[in-house]
């Protein structure tokens, strides 16, 4: 093992599923074992019997259905307008130089402080929650296109303007080529962040959602559904994250080139 040496698929597959299987050995030694009370922590037989319940008995799937709904539709919608804003942020440095110290002092701003605010002028519904994901993505988004894009090599910038390239044609066939690869791997990072937020969002004022059902078990100490419920949250964002990851190499293959 050397520094920055690269691994095999194979071994990468195998040392990723060998820290999943130490860490259930760990926690089924502290459960099992009598070293953390159940009360605390259920174990890891438990924690399935009552996922089980969930899926069966109190239809979580829904709850599952909803909480990606909500990831999903204030991520794309921060996206759909934090990609073009940071284009141009990082195109233009006027531009730049007009929004960058909003937006930096935006970013700062946790989600959840808007949570009061969103619920006076939204309400309780889908759109408080919609709104929280956005707050919570789109600055992040746009300050990191604006950096990526502002980073092109000034070289081939000039060789397009020595071409002929028009102002639109430098952004459209050099800045936004280039940057993609990079863009795409910033909409899988904060992705990550979005589920995070959306979970806030579905603690306070919610009747359905992987947030609810988390709190609804908190309330009865039901630790095992407690930790269902995170547990699907992470494989969630796992299958994204690789569903993300395939999908990059799909539409940018030149990047790892």
């Amino acid at each position: 093992m050397r520094p920055l040496d690269p691994v095999s698929a194979r071994s990468r597959t195998a040392l990723g599923l060998a820290f999943f299987v130490l860490f259930v050995a760990a926690w089924s030694l502290a459960t099992f074992g009598g070293y953390v009370s159940k009360t605390f922590l259920a174990d890891p037989l438990t924690m399935v019997r009552e996922g089980w319940d969930l899926l069966v008995k109190f239809n979580f799937l829904y709850d599952i259905g909803m909480t990606v709904w909500r990831v999903v539709g204030g991520f794309v919608l921060a996206a759909a307008i934090a990609v073009p804003l940071g284009l141009l942020m990082g195109a233009y440095k006027p531009i730049e130089a007009f929004l960058e110290p909003f937006v930096s002092f935006a970013r700062y701003l946790p989600a959840s402080a808007f949570i009061p605010l969103l619920i006076l002028w939204a309400g309780i519904g889908e759109l408080q929650k919609l709104l929280i994901i956005f707050i919570g993505s789109v600055f992040q988004i746009i300050l990191m296109i604006t950096v990526t894009v502002g980073n092109t090599r000034r070289d081939l910038v000039e060789a397009a303007y020595t071409l002929g390239a028009s102002d639109r044609g430098i952004i459209g066939r050099v800045l936004l080529p280039s940057a993609a690869p990079d863009i795409a791997e910033i909409l899988r990072l904060v992705l990550g962040w979005a589920w995070t937020y959306v979970i806030v969002a579905e603690l306070i004022g919610s009747s359905s959602g992987i947030g609810h059902m988390i709190t609804d078990s908190q309330a009865l100490l039901n630790t095992g559904q407690i930790i269902f419920g995170i547990i699907v949250i992470g494989l969630i964002g796992l299958i994204s994250d690789f569903l993300f990851k395939a999908f990059n190499a799909w539409l940018f293959p030149w990047k790892l080139a």
